[in-house]
């Protein structure tokens, strides 16, 4: 695509303790045309970064000695390191997705899945990263909602609600038709990138955009109890409500 970025500019990280998975990973985003850096653990890491290394994103294994890749992304986000992660792992269960997506993780991919499929979501993850050109410099605004397309922030009543990538394009994409139904399917597009599989047949991606729609209205809540602005169409999807009625 025209938009995407040039993977020669691009660094990314791979924090695994598994040499042969973190040689071979590394090998294939090097002849992709990326510039890699690997890391053994979790400590080894942060210490790059702390020492001002400056990545464009990282790769974390979820099972390492010492520091697991939970604990290294909880470390991050608690210096409000904004470093889009994606989690390799073997851990298959969907308690482990939403545990590193409620983490601030902007995605989570088996290891037995293929590179074409990994480097795909490398490249929509990083051009979602890039400033949103087509939408302009002036933030869009639903109400007590605005959202910076720039630096990719959300705040409601000015106070700034911590989203990640795929939250934020998903309330982009509710706030940019609000009033207006978008379904499951159309949500979890925005979040994720189109042509992503998400489990067996319809159920597989509704259940991940409900996922993402409690954590992102627990998200609001936290600022504001009365929080009822992301209102349910049973059965087809969501809709960002212009007034404080909001759908059962």
């Amino acid at each position: 695509m025209a938009n995407d970025p040039s993977p020669s500019s691009k660094l990314i990280g791979i924090v695994d303790d598994d040499p042969l998975f973190r040689e071979t990973l590394a090998g294939n985003l090097g002849d992709a045309g990326y510039e890699v850096e690997a890391w053994n653990c979790g400590e080894d890491f942060l210490a790059g970064l702390e020492a001002g290394i400056r990545l464009d994103l990282v790769l974390l294994d979820w099972k390492m000695p010492g520091l697991n890749g939970i604990e290294v992304l909880r470390r991050m986000r608690a210096t409000h390191m904004e470093l889009p992660a994606i989690f390799l792992t073997v851990l298959s269960d969907q308690i482990f997705e939403e545990a590193a997506l409620l983490g601030g993780a902007v995605d989570f991919i088996e290891k037995s899945r293929s590179f074409t499929i990994l480097e795909r979501r490398v490249r929509l993850i990083l051009n979602r990263s890039a400033p949103l050109a087509a939408d302009g410099d002036d933030p869009l605004r639903a109400g007590e909602l605005t959202l910076d397309l720039e630096s990719r922030r959300a705040y409601w009543r000015g106070q700034l609600v911590e989203l990640t990538l795929g939250e934020f394009a998903m309330v982009h994409a509710l706030a940019a038709k609000a009033g207006r139904d978008l379904s499951y399917r159309e949500l979890y597009d925005a979040g994720r990138g189109k042509g992503f599989h998400a489990g067996a047949g319809d159920d597989g991606y509704r259940t991940n955009v409900r996922a993402a729609v409690k954590r992102i209205r627990e998200k609001f809540k936290t600022l504001d109890p009365d929080f009822e602005q992301i209102g349910n169409y049973p059965g087809f999807g969501y809709v960002w409500l212009v007034s404080h009625d909001t759908a059962d």
